[in-house]
């Protein structure tokens, strides 16, 4: 009956429900852990003692209706990936040229194009994301906002496009199917010679940072649920993860194969996430000067593998 009541809510499109049984109730705790159910809190409502579970439906939906992105990006350690990103794309924009960027989550980067002067085909799946979008928007910004999926763009038509950024699908993609046919719709959407930008977490960053630093999980406890390996520590996520965790040498397994040229790849936050709360201090000239040290370094192969988020871009081959 839970099962058949989660799947009413997912129709909904809710994200997450909240679950409560009574606290001697071992049957309804049982088949509430078993539907994904979450620990809560203990609460007493009408001299009742209740348990209190969330079972989260989409993952993805959950998080990215709580998190402040546009906020993240507006402090210093965020706009390092955000300047990192758009110095990348700058140097390959040129006047006429037809802008997609799929994933485009609230349109900080779209937006940033738009105000350039160019016209953005945006396409994102999640409603909360979009509808922060379009709040956004200026009126002279020239962004056609569309509802998809990065796995299927069959809304474009072939060789669309000179500039395809792909900055945040590849975060969510859990096996080598999807990353690939989200890499083959971008390619296909892309003029011969265009030039497509891919955004990956990377794992080492989040194991120091979140894992050994922060402690936002434990990582023996990973470990043991087979979430890390305990040789190599190579990271497997599931949608229950959110994010997507892979190495460098991950992205060129993935991208062997694909008619593509790479042009750069890039550590776009590198050390900064290590040093955040130092960075978001930073007045506005020691700032700059830390951009230009960051700037010189973010492709040196010595030390892209330490940072949280790293930019392939390559360009589609001639067909």
């Amino acid at each position: 009956m839970l099962a058949l009541c989660l799947e009413k809510c997912r129709e909904r499109s809710l994200d997450r429900v909240l679950i409560t049984c009574d606290d001697d109730n071992e049957a309804s705790r049982r088949t509430i852990i078993a539907c994904g159910g979450m620990f809560d809190r203990t609460t007493v409502d009408d001299n009742k003692t209740l348990d209190r579970y969330w079972i989260t439906l989409d993952p993805i939906a959950a998080y990215y209706n709580r998190y402040d992105e546009n906020g993240r990006l507006a402090l210093n350690h965020g706009q390092v990936e955000f300047l990192t990103t758009m110095r990348y794309i700058s140097q390959y924009l040129k006047p006429g040229m037809k802008v997609a960027e799929i994933g485009a989550g609230t349109g900080r980067y779209s937006r940033a194009i738009a105000d350039m002067g160019y016209s953005v085909e945006a396409v994102e799946l999640n409603a909360h994301n979009i509808e922060i979008f379009r709040e956004n928007l200026k009126p002279k910004q020239k962004i056609n906002i569309i509802q998809g999926n990065a796995l299927d763009l069959s809304m474009f038509e072939g060789n669309s496009f000179d500039i395809t950024l792909v900055l945040g699908p590849l975060y969510h993609l859990y096996n080598e199917d999807d990353k690939r046919q989200a890499i083959s719709e971008a390619l296909r959407v892309t003029k011969p010679g265009g030039v497509i930008f891919v955004s990956y977490c990377i794992s080492d960053g989040s194991l120091i940072l979140s894992g050994f630093q922060r402690k936002v999980f434990d990582i023996m406890d990973y470990i043991k649920r087979g979430k890390i390996d305990p040789v190599t520590f190579t990271t497997v996520s599931l949608p229950e993860d959110v994010f997507e965790l892979v190495r460098k040498e991950d992205v060129d397994k993935l991208m062997d194969g694909f008619p593509v040229e790479r042009l750069h790849y890039v550590a776009t936050d590198l050390y900064t996430n290590y040093m955040r709360d130092t960075v978001d201090a930073m007045d506005d000239k020691t700032f700059a000067l830390y951009l230009s040290y960051h700037f010189s370094i973010c492709e040196r192969s010595d030390m892209v593998g330490i940072t949280h988020h790293s930019l392939d871009i390559f360009h589609k081959k001639g067909e």
